[in-house]
């Protein structure tokens, strides 16, 4: 790793913000930066190599920060939330059900054997996408909410779950890794619970404040490292160090200048670069050139679409809420980046899953447009 690789890789990170600039529509930052990951790495000039030691630790500190920031968007002390969480369930195990038969269906396409991976990624959501646009529009509704509830329950079994379904004959240590990371992440909750109430520390949290010491984001970093570190030793993924670094966060419920600050360092750099990395280990000229594989690209996109659908249909709820809920970001990631990383899966098939994970967004945009549109135009309906 030289300043000219980390320069190339920071300017790459603009191609998010320049491609969602350039349409009117809504465009996810992350399409742009995985595709210009994809342009300076394997399948474009080469530029950058991704499996070099200081980049690939990098990336890893990136990942666990995206994880970490998807746990911290999860609205845990919502109690409007927390009293949808139930029918959140339901429809988060509905899809999941369906998920199981869809899994197959695409292996059987794709003529691979990967079959649990794909329902794995079939049954997620993304909390980091979907929670932010339905919040910041205002959404109110028994079917935001429950469409909330179902993808925070989706995104959390399913990223707990990537381990072990990337590695099931290590599902033991991954287990006993994700028992220790959530105990320690525990133990520094119930410590922060205790702690915050106590006045000298109250008093020190103040100055911190006024001389911009950046205390509560100096601790949230020395907790996900902790944890990271723990996952690492204990043979488990920094996936579950990141997630419950940003749950306990969330739970904690910190200033909001800790999440501006935590927003700057993670997507402002690290959250980029890992996306940037990522699309630079995919491989574009092997999909194109295996048929079967665009297949399974088409494939994944179209069963999260018709599963999503269905469930909504069966539930009756409005479709808008089914397509919202496709988003996927968190897991399709991970599986490509784990997976990779652990060879349990080829560089096409990561490119057919985040490339799905794409055009999931896109989706999901769409259907939180639609929601919005209909909540407005309801109290228009009821005067009228």
């Amino acid at each position: 790793m030289s300043f000219e690789t980390l320069l190339l890789i920071a300017l790459a990170g603009l191609g998010g913000p320049l491609l969602a600039l350039s349409g009117r529509r809504f465009i996810p930052v992350v399409i742009g930066e995985i595709a210009a990951g994809v342009v300076i790495g394997r399948t474009g000039f080469g530029a950058i190599d991704p499996n070099e030691a200081t980049t690939s630790f990098l990336a890893m500190v990136g990942f666990a920060m995206l994880m970490l920031t998807v746990g911290m968007h999860l609205p845990l002390r919502d109690p409007r939330l927390i009293a949808s969480l139930r029918e959140g369930a339901r429809l988060a195990f509905a899809v999941a059900v369906l998920a199981v038969p869809a899994g197959f269906a695409a292996a059987a396409i794709a003529g691979t054997h990967h079959a649990a991976i794909y329902a794995l990624v079939l049954a997620s959501g993304s909390a980091a996408v979907l929670l932010p646009s339905l919040q910041e529009a205002g959404t109110a509704s028994a079917d935001a909410l429950a469409v909330m509830a179902q993808v925070t329950v989706a995104d959390v079994a399913t990223i707990v779950a990537v381990p072990i379904v990337l590695a099931p004959s290590r599902a033991s240590h991954a287990i006993l890794g994700g028992v220790l990371v959530v105990g320690t992440a525990l133990v520094l909750l119930l410590a922060a619970r205790r702690l915050r109430g106590n006045d000298r520390i109250s008093r020190v949290r103040e100055l911190s404040k006024r001389r911009r010491w950046a205390l509560d984001l100096r601790l949230s970093l020395i907790a996900l490292f902790l944890l990271a570190w723990i996952a690492q030793e204990s043979g488990t993924s920094v996936l579950i160090a990141g997630f419950g670094a940003g749950v306990t966060v969330a739970l904690i419920g910190g200033p909001k200048r800790l999440s501006t600050q935590m927003r700057g360092i993670a997507e402002g750099f690290f959250v980029p670069l890992y996306f940037v990395v990522l699309g630079a280990q995919l491989d574009l000229r092997g999909l194109v050139k295996a048929p079967s594989i665009i297949a399974l690209a088409v494939a994944l996109t179209a069963l999260n679409v018709v599963i999503h659908l269905a469930v909504t249909r069966l539930s009756r709820r409005p479709l808008s809420t089914g397509l919202a809920a496709s988003a996927q970001l968190g897991v399709p990631a991970a599986v490509a980046s784990l997976g990779l990383a652990e060879h349990v899966i080829s560089a096409p098939v990561a490119t057919a899953v985040v490339a799905a994970a794409g055009v999931s967004l896109g989706v999901c945009t769409l259907g939180v447009e639609r929601v919005i549109r209909s909540e407005q135009a309801a109290p228009q309906a009821a005067v009228s």
